[in-house]
């Protein structure tokens, strides 16, 4: 029951801007039980990857036909290729950060970062630059007009999200807001990036874990990610849908929320 419980949490977190790591430690915390290592973290984060590629799977098969087809008749001039190979090109250059970020800063942030403190600080942040970006950005830009600077930066707001509260989705919407996109474009291209940083670590972790001496319940994790995947497609089917015609004003209030009650609990002791 724990495993779907979390599994769920994961998948709503993860696409909304609220953040699924501190959401999950938070849980796991309430729940008991020993599953707030990165490792189930990061593998209910295989079932939120694949809800990703189920959503999308029209969008990536485009991207990999426009990247071969531009490849072949170009060569590597990324200038020449058109649209969507472009988009799989500014995904690549996007994921580069969080890629590094995470190979060298996951293990000092399991060990010192992972605290109901720090999720609560994250979360009341987040939730201000979120908020802010989101009132003052602009709404011009689209995604054909996203290029190699602009997917560079929301790379480079991707990698803070390796901090439990920041949250990834909100990082990066917030980061495209901040350069003029519009609330869909920034959140489709949200969701586009988180795939394969998603993917990555999950495998890594998970590698790591079977290499090591970490026990994999392989059935509870199996139900979690089964969890994830579902609840995970209905939530960015909700999201892309939600931004068309509001702000992300209800997301700020509860990140302001959760995070004063988190802070508030953990001065009191009692988490």
């Amino acid at each position: 029951m724990r495993a779907v419980v979390l599994g769920a949490v994961q998948a709503l977190t993860e696409f909304l801007p609220v953040s699924s790591s501190g959401h999950l430690l938070l849980a796991s915390r309430t729940l008991g039980g020993s599953v707030d290592s990165l490792t189930f973290d990061v593998g209910l984060h295989l079932g939120t990857a694949v809800a990703v590629l189920g959503y999308f799977w029209r969008d990536w098969i485009a991207i990999v036909r426009s990247v071969l087809a531009g490849a072949r008749e170009h060569g590597i001039r990324p200038a020449r290729w058109e649209g969507q190979a472009q988009l799989g090109l500014w995904i690549l250059l996007g994921t580069a950060p969080a890629a590094i970020a995470g190979l060298i800063l996951s293990d000092r942030i399991e060990r010192d970062l992972r605290e109901p403190a720090v999720v609560g600080v994250a979360l009341i942040l987040g939730g201000i630059v979120i908020g802010a970006a989101d009132r003052w950005g602009g709404t011009l830009r689209r995604l054909p007009d996203m290029r190699g600077g602009a997917a560079l930066l929301v790379g480079l707001a991707q990698a803070s999200a390796l901090v439990p509260g920041v949250s990834r989705s909100g990082i990066t919407i917030a980061t495209a807001r901040g350069l003029g996109f519009e609330r869909y474009a920034a959140t489709r291209f949200s969701f586009l990036l988180s795939m394969p940083i998603v993917v990555a670590a999950g495998l890594y972790r998970l590698a790591s874990a079977l290499a090591g001496d970490e026990q994999l319940e392989w059935g509870l994790l199996a139900l979690g990610a089964c969890a994830a995947l579902l609840v995970g497609a209905a939530v960015i089917r909700f999201l892309l849908g939600f931004v068309q015609e509001h702000s992300l004003l209800p997301f700020v209030l509860y990140r302001l929320a959760l995070g004063a009650l988190v802070l508030g609990l953990v001065a009191r002791g009692d988490l």
